[in-house]
């Protein structure tokens, strides 16, 4: 597959591999501008229609970086702290107990008193020991066996949650549902919904109207819902994660680690505010703060051996093995250059199997890219390949663009 976006995504389109994809670009003072939308996408009717850069899309786990910047607020407000304990804010979560394995005769939960509180900054960076139940067996084990989900039944994050740590709060890395609870403590410390601080506090000062956490009401949003289509009506967003309808499913208001819709060119509006440092969004010291590497020595080790597990390669996000990485308060940040691509300082992270996003601060380059698989088949092969043409190439055409203004 050739390495250039129009050219491989195309090409994936044709093979009916995808059914389209929105690309959106830009640096720093909006000079260099790559917005494209490709192939098509199915209405609820069984129409197609021409993918539009307008259209609203599941972020699935880009909602993090939305509710890292919503929680960060809440810090230069004064009413959390980063490193501090949130026992007082979230008694649910200090409460948790580490699992460490079972009993011989696999019936009783092998349990332990966590040794130090669980802060902010634990649950922005994935070192607080609050696991996904898929990427921790005893936690899964746990939850089979105590707290099932229902299919019928949809709960809030406290209940869908309700599991122990899956090792003692920060001496290790792993991916969860940290995300999920900081938006639970900044809705218990505003007072408002999630839903309600991302519109007021990120959404209204960068001219964002079109964004809702699931499920997605508004009649005026619905028409443009790449994910509600005969493959998925309840638009629970399947085709990002893979063909399973069970993330949104079973959700009960919203939630900061999966839950948010919002069309590519307004993502990119979120992610040009950071490149920029422009205020509007979080104070200068703050944003410096996001991109520095938050992870111990002790979790580092914890990263590092989940970036070489057998599930490595979705934690490393299109990065080699070779590149040091780390974690900022937002996503994954690059300690070193990549070649022809990242920036030292670089954040990236994703959404679903579908969907890459950067801020490349020392390149002065940002952009998402989110691809719209074609279900029922699901090639995650493919979809990789094409993120990583959208990563590489993204960075050719900043470049081709730059001599293109030197010579002129």
């Amino acid at each position: 597959m050739a390495d250039d976006i129009e050219i491989s995504f195309h090409a994936a389109i044709d093979a009916g591999k995808i059914n389209g994809a929105v690309i959106c670009a830009t640096d720093t003072k909006g000079h260099f501008v790559y917005n494209k939308a490709l192939g098509t996408r199915t209405l609820l009717s069984g129409k197609e229609v021409s993918q539009r850069l307008d259209d609203v899309l599941y972020l699935a786990s880009g909602t993090k970086l939305i509710t890292s910047i919503a929680a960060l607020q809440c810090v230069e407000a004064g009413l959390l702290s980063l490193t501090g304990d949130l026992a007082s804010v979230a008694p649910d979560i200090a409460a948790k107990q580490v699992i460490t394995g079972f009993s011989d005769n696999g019936e009783d939960p092998l349990l332990e008193p966590a040794t130090r509180p669980i802060t902010l900054e634990m649950l922005l960076t994935h070192t607080s020991g609050i696991t996904y139940d898929f990427t921790n067996p005893h936690v899964a084990r746990w939850l089979l066996k105590f707290n099932p989900p229902e299919k019928t039944s949809r709960r809030p994050v406290e209940e869908a949650f309700n599991y122990p740590l899956g090792f003692q709060p920060g001496t290790s890395w792993m991916y969860g549902t940290g995300l999920d609870w900081a938006g639970k403590v900044v809705e218990r410390v505003t007072g408002r919904t999630l839903g309600e601080n991302v519109q007021q506090s990120i959404c209204d000062p960068l001219g964002i109207t079109d964004t809702q956490f699931y499920p997605v009401t508004r009649e005026d949003l619905r028409p443009r819902l790449v994910d509600l289509n005969p493959q998925d009506p309840d638009a629970f967003g399947r085709a990002v994660v893979g063909g399973s309808a069970e993330v949104n499913r079973r959700v009960q208001g919203d939630y900061g680690g999966q839950g948010l819709f919002m069309p590519a060119m307004d993502y990119v509006k979120v992610l040009h505010s950071l490149l920029a440092n422009d205020g509007k969004l979080l104070k200068p010291s703050t944003v410096e703060e996001m991109f520095q590497n938050h992870l111990s020595q002790e979790a580092s080790a914890g990263y590092q051996a989940a970036l070489t597990s057998h599930t490595g390669n979705f934690f490393r996000v299109g990065i080699d093995l070779e590149t040091k990485t780390g974690h900022g308060l937002g996503g994954v940040v690059t300690l070193q250059d990549v070649d022809g691509c990242y920036g030292e300082g670089t954040m990236t992270w994703g959404g679903g199997l579908s969907l890459a996003w950067f801020i490349d601060r020392k390149n002065d380059l940002c952009g998402i890219g989110a691809i719209q698989p074609a279900l029922p088949d699901f090639h995650g092969e493919i979809l990789d390949a094409l993120k990583q043409t959208f990563r590489r190439d993204i960075y050719r055409k900043h470049a081709a663009w730059k001599e293109q203004q030197q010579t002129s």
